[in-house]
């Protein structure tokens, strides 16, 4: 799971089995944001907003996060029986999500990523960052 700001830049990625839902990944990603600061002082941890995909549609998750005071902005899935917890307006910054769609294939750009062939996740993980670097590189 990749973590990416609005410009395309990848800030965070964590990895895990194949079989874990999205939703547990997602906290643990976020604690993994370390944006530094112009001159002085900590690197920046919080975020104000997470715009994702349907597959975050989650109370509990919504809860979590807005305890944390992030705002999570994703659609609702269709077959949802209780009540929305989300406006409408909201969905304007989800319009903008196809920048995200964009570096997440600039990541598969490295074939080694996408078929896997490390054994050990660390490994994997070094490959993940180098991927990161160089599409940061390329947009700078």
């Amino acid at each position: 799971m990749a973590l990416i700001d609005g410009h395309g830049t990848p800030m965070a990625a964590s990895t895990a089995s194949a079989s874990i839902h999205e939703v547990k990944l997602i906290e643990s990603t976020v604690d993994k944001v370390r944006v530094p600061k112009v001159g002085r002082g900590h690197p920046k941890t919080k975020l104000k907003r997470l715009v994702y995909d349907a597959a975050a549609d989650s109370d509990p998750l919504r809860k979590r996060l807005k305890a944390r005071g992030i705002d999570l902005i994703s659609p609702h899935r269709i077959n949802r029986v209780k009540p929305p917890l989300q406006d409408g307006r909201k969905f304007r910054r989800y319009r903008r999500r196809w920048k995200i769609e964009r570096t997440i294939s600039w990541i598969q750009d490295f074939r080694r990523l996408v078929v896997r062939y490390d054994r050990e996740i660390s490994m994997f993980n070094a490959y993940i960052q180098l991927a990161s670097i160089m599409i940061t590189l390329r947009r700078l």
